[in-house]
């Protein structure tokens, strides 16, 4: 009886309280829909903790300290500029269908001019974990090898501007959400441009030292935590139950369809990138399975709420079996030196499953009698956007370059990021063994 009373009361607080708080004046807000659009914020910023986990898990014990410092960093500077800047230009009064131009510092903008239910705050916390979502998947790409303070620099002008005017295109009443492209989460506006930040950065940038041969034969350079970087995606799992449902913006009966698509697409895309390994291998590959899962979740974001049960279970299908080879291909023909397979997953993934909405949309795909339009539109926005991102990223990076470098002393990176780039190691009670790979 005790415990049903707790529970009833708990239940109450969260309708109550939101009521009394925003006062019978503000008429437009619903009290329910912001406390479902805060939890799910929390959630995706849980999201940051997973990918802590997972980059550290697939990198060396001797960078782990650098590798929580940039995620942390990711949320802490990105949380400061994209209030101050970077919403504005994202949700502010549109200007040639390309930026805003209002709502800097949570000024000049109102919930009725963006059509909400919920406060402004409520809408900027959202955002914001959103942001520093795109900027995170950068730091596994271009990990083990990364001046910190050119990473600084870097995730301070994505969550700035490049990130900000892709979303305003889509999301913000710009261009690409005029013509009718479908992005609901993001496959395109969060992953894509993480995924081709990480991309053009992992290129300038350049392999890990004993990555390839002299005949360009690639190494494998195992992480030294496969526990970790499980752990990571099953957090990130969890999460996106924030990011795609949560995306309503309200407490409607459509989160659990988007629940549901979600967590089929993930399911999908871990089963069948564990066949495909099998297959190929002769051995299940545990972390190409977890990379996987995390590519039926990016592929399914865009169309989570346009698709049927059955189209997520297919472009969870697509997105696990493409996964296995984009990392191949990435790694071996390109000769990008991605440690944890950012780049596949959401830059490769999550442009496909864009693509995919034009193929599954029930409303206007192409094998749901659509036509042609669809698919064309979102095509149209996933290769502006790629080009937008990839041609931002190449000035910035070369400009981080040049003015301040961006890769460590090799000395350095065969010690490890942890004690040259912070005075630290992650783990202090062991002793880290590090191979010669420079042949000293």
């Amino acid at each position: 009886m005790k415990k049903r009373l707790v529970v009833l009361l708990t239940v109450a607080l969260f309708i109550i309280v939101p009521s009394v708080v925003f006062g019978a004046e503000e008429s437009n807000i619903s009290a329910i829909d912001t406390v479902w659009v805060l939890v799910a914020a929390f959630l995706v910023f849980f999201m940051q903790a997973g990918f802590a986990m997972v980059e550290a898990g697939f990198t060396r014990a001797k960078n782990a300290s650098n590798i929580i410092m940039k995620n942390m960093m990711d949320v802490a500077i990105g949380s400061l500029v994209y209030f101050a800047v970077g919403f504005g230009i994202m949700f502010g009064a549109d200007k040639f269908g390309l930026f805003g131009t209002t709502g800097f510092f949570a000024t000049n903008i109102t919930i009725e001019q963006l059509g909400l239910s919920i406060p402004l705050e409520a809408f900027i916390i959202f955002q914001t974990v959103f942001a520093a979502t795109a900027a995170t998947i950068v730091s596994g790409a271009m990990a083990e090898r990364t001046k910190f303070s050119a990473y600084i620099i870097y995730s301070f002008v994505i969550s700035l501007v490049i990130y900000p005017v892709v979303g305003h295109w889509i999301w913000g009443g710009g261009w690409l959400y005029n013509l009718g492209m479908i992005d609901f989460a993001g496959s395109t506006v969060v992953h894509s441009v993480g995924g081709w930040a990480a991309l053009v950065g992992a290129i300038i940038l350049g392999p890990r030292i004993g990555k390839y041969t002299k005949e360009g034969k690639p190494n494998a350079i195992p992480g030294h935590s496969i526990t970790l970087g499980a752990l990571g995606v099953f957090i990130l799992w969890f999460g996106w139950f924030g990011f795609n449902p949560g995306s309503t913006l309200g407490f409607n009966n459509s989160i659990g369809h988007i629940a549901m698509t979600t967590n089929l697409a993930a399911a999908a895309g871990g089963v069948v990138a564990m066949m495909v390994t099998w297959i190929k291998y002769k051995k299940p590959d545990v972390s190409m399975t977890l990379n996987g899962v995390l590519a039926g979740l990016v592929g399914i974001t865009a169309g989570c709420a346009a698709v049927d049960l059955y189209g997520a279970i297919a472009i969870g299908v697509i997105a696990g079996a493409l996964v296995v080879f984009a990392v191949e291909f990435i790694e071996k023909v390109m000769k990008v030196d991605d440690p944890v397979g950012a780049v596949a997953v959401h830059g490769v993934c999550g442009s496909v499953g864009t693509l995919l909405v034009g193929l599954f949309a029930v409303d206007g795909g192409l094998f749901y009698g659509g036509g042609f339009s669809l698919l064309g539109i979102q095509a149209l926005g996933v290769v502006t956007v790629a080009a937008w991102t990839i041609g931002t990223t190449f000035v910035l990076f070369k400009v981080i370059k040049k003015v301040n470098g961006l890769r460590v002393d090799a000395d350095h990176e065969v010690t490890g990021l942890d004690i040259n780039e912070h005075g630290s190691v992650a783990y202090g009670d062991f002793q880290m063994r590090n191979v010669d790979v420079l042949g000293k």
